[in-house]
């Protein structure tokens, strides 16, 4: 308006309903629906098969700190949408970007975002869609997410990683077995 570039008395007339609308990593749990938008869009303006999200690529996406907002969401979308090799995308098909970011440009700000409702966000996406039985999916990737941090912290020293997650060192011996990490550690 100083430069004379827009008319000060049209902003006026304009200017009327300020609406904030907080960045997307404010609100993560608009991520997984915007996603499966523009995956569905760019599907059917490329006329190809539109692409569905794994739960740990969705888990992704809900983490990454989307720096370019939504365009960037869109634009990851139309990515994988050329780019994955197969309908259901899996976190090794995520743009080069995101796969080699740092750790904590995954990690929700917490001051932002509680974890619950991110949990809370995929358990109702899943119920939506008929799921059943969804504890007995959920809980070994909820065990399996602890097990690999508190091995990491402990650098692998399983007996005090059972001590930080509160269990003996059989339980997490046998739970390393059930969920096929026995091998990993």
């Amino acid at each position: 308006m100083r430069d004379g570039s827009f008319r000060e008395d049209l902003y006026h007339r304009l200017n009327v309903i300020h609406i904030h609308l907080p960045p997307i990593r404010e609100r993560r749990e608009d991520i997984p629906r915007l996603a499966r938008h523009f995956l569905r869009r760019s599907a059917e303006q490329l006329d190809v098969e539109r692409r569905i999200l794994s739960p740990e690529a969705e888990s992704a996406f809900m983490n990454w700190h989307w720096p370019g907002n939504v365009r960037q969401l869109e634009n990851v979308c139309r990515w994988i949408t050329v780019m994955a090799p197969t309908r259901e995308v899996q976190v090794t098909d995520l743009p080069p970007e995101m796969a080699a970011s740092p750790v904590s440009a995954m990690m929700p700000d917490p001051n932002t975002q509680d974890w619950r409702l991110l949990l809370g966000a995929v358990v109702r996406q899943r119920l939506a869609g008929g799921e059943e039985a969804l504890l007995d999916k959920i809980q070994p990737l909820f065990e399996r997410c602890l097990l690999e941090a508190a091995l990491q912290h402990t650098r692998g020293h399983k007996q005090s990683a059972a001590h930080k997650l509160g269990w003996g060192r059989n339980t997490l011996t046998r739970k390393l077995k059930e969920l096929g990490m026995a091998e990993d550690t």
